[in-house]
């Protein structure tokens, strides 16, 4: 894997040097851009808005507008801002995981030990197992600000990069239902169907992208000359007067049985 950010944990007055890669790869099928005249592909040009012609890369800055005026920022400029948040992921505090909001969760990343830090990075890690807890830091890559969650996970230390408080909206722009209306045997019953596919532990092994598979089928065939065969499908609203009996025969038809821890 190849490095994507390399810096430092600081854990009070020690710095461990560590490697960032990313944790996942994408599944889905790389689809291309084309013309649906002549299938031709699409190109994607940086276009200089007041003369028209193409701006090659190596001629584009960053900028931002004061005063109608463009303050040009170069790499070094991101850095210099804040040089020790672009080089070290600085703990701030420890906490349990579980009174992190899954919400709030946005993307992981693997660290390893840079050179010299096998032993501190071994030690942190232990650490992190041993206590059950979870480090909360922040630091700062390509430009912005990131808050993060550091937790040990078998011989591995992941970064979870998380959101900021005011990058969640408030719900209260949903319009959202009351519980009013329902019923306390509708109730029983969604509970009990609750139960019954309840699992004790999340094997998250057994969940395949299935949809990656079906894709390939229909471009097969149709690479063929031919159409694969779609199933019929239609979402079905649930009425209020019908949810009883809707919710009695989920629980009455062929469901998973709930496993053994």
């Amino acid at each position: 894997m190849r490095a994507i950010w390399t810096g430092a944990i600081g854990f009070g007055l020690v710095n461990i040097p560590v490697k960032m890669y990313s944790a996942t790869q994408d599944s889905k099928i790389e689809l291309d851009m084309l013309d649906k005249h002549d299938h031709a592909n699409i190109r994607f040009a940086r276009i200089n808005k007041d003369t028209g012609e193409e701006v090659a890369w190596g001629d584009i800055v960053k900028g931002y507008k004061l005063n109608e005026k463009y303050v040009v920022l170069t790499d070094e400029d991101f850095e210099e801002a804040s040089p020790k948040k672009s080089q070290v992921v600085e703990i701030e505090e420890f906490v349990d995981q579980q009174s992190i909001d899954a919400t709030f969760y946005e993307a992981p990343y693997y660290l390893a030990p840079a050179k010299g830090g096998d032993k501190v990075y071994a030690l942190f890690r232990e650490a992190l197992s041993d206590t059950a807890k979870v480090a909360i830091g922040t630091y700062v890559m390509r430009g912005k600000e990131h808050l993060c969650m550091l937790k040990a996970e078998g011989q591995a230390i992941i970064l979870v990069r998380l959101r900021f408080a005011e990058e969640i909206r408030d719900t209260g722009e949903l319009e959202l239902p009351s519980s009013a209306g329902i019923k306390a045997g509708e109730l029983k019953m969604a509970k009990a169907l609750i139960d019954q596919l309840t699992n004790k532990k999340f094997a998250i092994e057994k969940y395949k992208d299935t949809y990656h598979a079906d894709l390939m089928k229909l471009i097969k065939a149709r690479a063929k000359g031919g159409k694969a065969a779609a199933p019929k499908f239609k979402i079905v609203k649930s009425k209020a007067k019908d949810l009883m009996s809707q919710l009695k025969a989920s629980l009455e038809g062929d469901k998973p049985k709930k496993k053994a821890s």
